[in-house]
């Protein structure tokens, strides 16, 4: 039978899901073409968590110069330059970027620097050349993009996550609008480096979905770092005498430099052509798939952000290296999407693996709590007033670890390796004949003996 196909596999997206998808399918020996508009990286490598991270680091800084003094270190006053820093992550993100189309090149990918889109179940067309490709298999792995919701009069007037690493300057005042990581992580940097910074949520704690401990804990700490602004809304924006003034909705008003909504994020498939196939997004805008990342059209995949499934970078990746092991390397498996280790890099930073107190009560009945919240040894000296709160959850009948959070320096690095152990299915007998590394704030996680707290249903009558 003629092949009429121009290639085994075509990958709309060059993100991380979408580049790790490519590569090792090429590896399985597919012939593969990768189309990608803008730069390939994607969101996390381009203008999210790797640039983002960079600027946290720079932000911190500034506590460990403060810091210092209780060491016995004397400094002359710091001064940070914004244009400095901006130079350097961008030729950061540039090298980067490079990697990945070198990687891309020794695969054996051919990749396409245009925008492509589906004409049918084996076809996508190149916008700008017009040209149309058949492929065996299309991939869809166009992430999510940054969206103002909801839609205010002087929307136009704020940047989103993506235009934070456009801007030229370090506003004098910024407020940031949003309460989930994005909002979270920004406030923290913008707050660090100096700006006069307003986090505004409205919601009663920050962080949805996280244990509700750690969002107190970490209200509290940033309470004490700029102006936290719970249970409010927006109402709209306008432009003053070169500011932006900011109506809320209880009628009073900030007058800032800049806007940051960072509010959520949707599925990047406006004008992609799934109607032509008959693939219906979910009302969030994502596409459906089964474990295996197939949609409804046998011939058409989707991994990453697109999918609305669980939107962090090593899960894109994940899914992204399922599919080309099934599909082209002969090795059948998918992604568990239901442990996950995640970390929130704020200032304090937050860890997390497996459940939060209420969702692991509610799936388990009954639960053990394990808590310790102390001053770090290194606030000691620096006279910081700053706390670590760690949580261990347990399932009694099973004595199964159920969920770890910590709050506190390098949680992410923290929870990291500790997320190894929860994966693997370790009991809280497991933790404790582990031994203690001291002095660390780890160590508090294997020496945690007696539950503070103990959630058990309450016998009645």
């Amino acid at each position: 039978m003629r092949d009429d196909f121009d290639a085994d596999l075509f990958v709309i997206g060059g993100g991380s899901g979408g580049v790790r998808a490519a590569r090792i399918a090429a590896g399985h020996g597919a012939r593969v073409r990768l189309a990608e508009e803008y730069r390939v990286g994607g969101t996390c490598v381009i203008r999210g968590c790797v640039p983002k991270k960079l600027m946290v680091y720079a932000g911190r800084f500034r506590d460990e110069f403060e810091d210092a003094a209780g060491f016995g270190w004397t400094l002359p006053e710091p001064r940070f330059d914004w244009a400095t820093l901006k130079a350097r992550r961008d030729a950061e993100v540039a090298r980067l970027e490079g990697i990945y189309d070198t990687n891309l090149l020794r695969a054996g990918v051919t990749v396409v620097p245009q925008r492509a889109v589906i004409e049918d179940a084996h076809t996508v067309r190149l916008v700008e050349s017009g040209e149309r490709m058949r492929a065996k298999v299309v991939l869809i792995a166009v992430g999510a993009r940054p969206v103002k919701e909801p839609l205010i009069p002087g929307a136009e007037l704020a940047i989103t996550s993506n235009g934070v690493f456009e801007l030229e300057t370090l506003p004098e005042r910024i407020l940031v609008v949003g309460g989930g990581y994005i909002a979270v992580e920004f406030a923290g940097v913008f707050a660090s480096l100096g700006s006069r910074t307003t986090l505004l949520h409205r919601g009663d704690r920050l962080l949805r979905g996280f244990d509700d401990e750690i969002r107190d804990a970490l209200g509290a700490a940033y309470a004490a770092r700029m102006d936290l602004r719970l249970g409010q809304t927006v109402h709209r924006l306008d432009r003053r005498d070169g500011a932006i003034a900011a109506t809320l909705g209880d009628g009073s008003e900030i007058v800032v430099d800049q806007v940051l909504v960072a509010t959520g994020r949707r599925p990047n498939v406006e004008g992609l052509g799934l109607d032509k196939v008959g693939i219906e997004t979910d009302r969030f805008g994502a596409i459906p798939t089964d474990a295996f990342s197939q949609t409804c059209v046998p011939s058409i995949y989707a991994v990453g952000d697109v999918t609305n499934r669980a939107n962090l970078t090593p899960i894109a990746i994940r899914e992204g290296h399922a599919f080309a092991d099934t599909v082209f390397g002969g090795k059948s498996w998918c992604v568990d999407h239901k442990l996950i280790p995640t970390a929130v890099f704020s200032t304090p930073e937050i860890g997390v693996v497996g459940h939060n107190e209420d969702t692991a009560r509610a799936l388990f009945g009954e639960i053990d709590v394990y808590k310790s919240s102390f001053r770090p040894m290194k606030a000691t000296l620096s006279g910081r007033d700053e706390r670590v709160l760690m949580k261990v959850l347990v399932e009694p009948e099973s004595n199964r670890v159920v969920g770890v959070h910590v709050l506190g320096h390098d949680a992410g690095e923290i929870i990291q390796a500790v997320g190894i152990a929860v994966t693997m299915g370790a009991t809280k007998a497991d933790f404790d004949r582990t031994i203690a590394v001291h002095p660390t704030a780890g160590e508090e996680l294997v020496t945690m003996r007696v539950p503070s707290v103990t959630k058990r249903p309450v016998a009645v009558g």
